[in-house]
């Protein structure tokens, strides 16, 4: 999994970590539905905020989901998935971005790409991606060509980007491209209206995007002697913190110009609009802190003391075991569950369900970082500039 919007699930609450799990979900079935199961490993947490978006703009409610089969990822248990065009558009901006960043990875020769057969397979790869994505975009109408000369262009403005250029035309490629993307989904819920204020929003997601990424490899690359735009600009990292502050400030107010579901803000909903408003208002500013290291995560103690309280003993006293579950699984069909849990990296990261006894587990990753999950409750400090974001009331779901 990539992207910058990784939001801790302690922050979003059952009810919105649910409906987040479904855009999810409802990205990865579409690519396997229409490009096949290699095109999934292209899943990432960003793309899915085209299907929220989607989904936020209009008043479908149910009839936005289906049930899906048994998963891996989910314990082999079935889930309501998000599906239709929102959840389309998004594999096919998915597929057109990594088909462009492997064709990157290709032409600057980055480990196992170095090599010509592996060189060779990578690029064929590229290729059907792109044609795949281009064809899924087509069907929703969507022309992925603006990705496609998006991703062209920014290898030349690298190729002459220098001490001075100024950084924001370097991330100018990838911010066209975001902005088209979040501007079709207007189309596809029937709100022309919204296409400007959401292609605002989606160019300066796509710049923080950018700067983000850049923040966090830059040591990497400076190790390794590959190329930042930070490093290559001589930007400094105050100057970017700036820059992505102004840009979590711009998303905030385009958002509150779009008409969502019955036309009033999103944070006055619940469900599909509640969550684009917490995702794009409080989790791309945890985003901001994550990259620029000034957050901590609220639920570390919780996470290296297990059995301090609120246990019954008081602290430092392990509460009385669970009660064993009678629906353990069998020897094989845990071995075939611990199969798919293992090759899809969800032991590693996020929670899962123990092959066998079926108890939850956390992920190792589940000990990194993820912010200040309780400071989020306050839903007004999170936005920046106290009570003028408008989250009166609006109940972030912080379950701490």
């Amino acid at each position: 999994m990539f992207g910058i919007v990784r939001p801790c699930r302690h922050r979003l609450g059952e009810s919105l970590k649910t409906q987040w799990m479904a855009h999810l979900c409802g990205l990865c079935l579409a690519l396997r539905k229409d490009h096949g199961q290699f095109a999934r490993i292209v899943t990432n947490y960003d793309g899915l905020l085209i299907s929220v978006l989607t989904d936020a703009q209009t008043d479908r409610g149910a009839s936005g989901r289906r049930t899906a089969g048994p998963c891996p990822l989910r314990g082999m248990r079935t889930a309501s998935v998000a599906d239709g065009e929102g959840a389309r558009l998004s594999a096919a901006v998915s597929l057109v971005l990594a088909a462009a960043k492997v064709r990157d990875h290709v032409a600057d020769g980055d480990g196992l790409l170095a090599r010509r057969p592996v060189a060779l397979a990578a690029r064929r790869v590229a290729s059907s991606w792109g044609a795949a994505g281009a064809r899924s975009g087509s069907a929703v109408g969507f022309d992925t060509a603006v990705l496609v000369d998006a991703v062209d262009r920014q290898l030349g403005i690298e190729t002459l980007a220098g001490p001075g250029t100024p950084i924001l035309t370097v991330t100018e490629p990838t911010e066209t491209a975001t902005a088209a993307a979040f501007a079709h989904t207007a189309v596809l819920a029937g709100r022309p209206g919204n296409a400007e204020p959401l292609a605002e929003a989606g160019r300066l997601f796509g710049r923080l995007a950018h700067l983000l990424d850049a923040v966090e490899d830059r040591e990497a690359d400076a190790a390794s002697g590959a190329w930042n735009p930070l490093t290559a600009t001589g930007t400094s990292l105050a100057e970017a913190r700036r820059l992505a502050d102004d840009a979590v400030h711009g998303i905030r107010l385009a958002l509150r110009e779009a008409a969502w579901g019955a036309g009033v803000s999103p944070e006055k909903h619940s469900g599909d609009q509640k969550l684009a408003h917490v995702l794009l208002v409080h989790e791309l500013r945890t985003s901001v802190d994550r990259a620029f290291g000034s957050s901590s995560c609220g639920h570390a103690a919780e996470l290296s003391h297990p059995y301090a309280p609120p246990g019954p003993g008081g602290p430092g006293v392990p509460p009385p075991p669970e009660p064993p579950r009678r629906d353990r699984r069998g020897l094989l069909a845990g071995c075939a569950v611990w199969m798919g849990l293992a090759c899809t990296c969800q032991m590693c990261c996020g929670e899962f369900e123990d092959p066998w006894s079926r108890q939850r587990r956390e992920g190792l990753c589940n000990q990194a970082d993820c912010g200040d999950c309780c400071d989020c409750c306050e839903c007004c400090s999170c936005c920046g500039d106290g009570c003028d974001c408008g989250c009166d009331g609006c109940d972030c779901g912080c379950s701490c």
